[in-house]
């Protein structure tokens, strides 16, 4: 069965969703996120992926105080990221109720502080944010593209630990036009015994049973749900 992961993306403490990535495209979809996160809970969600937006685009930890409230007062696994640079971001989010944090901008630009991290923390709270254009990494927040290749990025961290990796597809993110199940499939092929979590295009609930077929050990989506594209009722099944 695969893990459900709704996502709650953050800009100036409200959750938003961008389209690739771009922050001229932001919407607003509640301005109160615990709201957002109890609803999910209520659903039987027990997952939650939380996006400083702000962070990212910033370069540090910026909205810890949306994870305090949401991780006080729900019970629900939240995996954070946007910004987290230093050991002090990280000390900052996991103090605020992080029970996993994502690096994805890090691990390219200062890969020996990402790799301390790992030392420090272990592979089961510390995951990869491995974020894709035309199979090659892109970093702060998709603002800048590397000529880094996916694949061999992705392999290169396995061998130092990580065993969680958060793959976005950033031409299908907020597109609502379908999951990138092809190029998951190549990265599991690859590397089977990756904790693959899908990210960006779902647009349905026929995407995700797509991915539960094609393997894909979990999936973080929040555009369909905030745009009525599927209903928290429908993900029940998966829960």
């Amino acid at each position: 069965m695969i893990d459900i992961i709704p996502a709650i993306d953050l800009i100036d403490g409200k959750c938003v969703r961008l389209s690739q990535g771009d922050y001229n495209s932001k919407k607003v979809y509640n301005e109160d996120p615990l709201e957002v996160a109890k609803e999910f809970e209520d659903h039987g969600i027990t997952r939650l992926h939380l996006v400083d937006l702000d962070g990212a685009k910033a370069g540090r930890i910026i909205n810890y105080k949306v994870l305090e409230r949401i991780a006080g007062k729900t019970n629900l696994i939240v995996d954070f990221g946007g910004g987290l640079k230093t050991s002090e971001d990280l000390h900052i989010a996991f103090e605020s109720g992080a029970q996993m944090v994502t690096g994805g901008s890090i691990a390219v630009k200062n890969p020996q502080e990402f790799e301390s991290w790992i030392k420090a923390y272990g592979s089961e709270k510390i995951i990869l944010g491995a974020d894709a254009k035309d199979n090659k990494i892109a970093v702060t927040g998709w603002l800048e593209e590397t000529d880094q290749e996916l694949v061999p990025f992705i392999e290169d961290y396995t061998d130092k630990g990580i065993k969680k990796v958060i793959c976005t597809d950033i031409s299908k993110d907020g597109m609502l036009q379908g999951p990138a199940i092809e190029l998951y499939k190549e990265i599991l092929t690859e590397l089977p015994d990756l904790y693959l979590v899908a990210s960006g295009g779902v647009s349905n609930l026929a995407d995700i049973e797509a991915l539960a077929e094609a393997k894909i050990p979990a999936v973080i989506f929040g555009k369909a749900i905030y745009e009525g594209k599927i209903s928290l009722k429908e993900l029940e099944k998966f829960v």
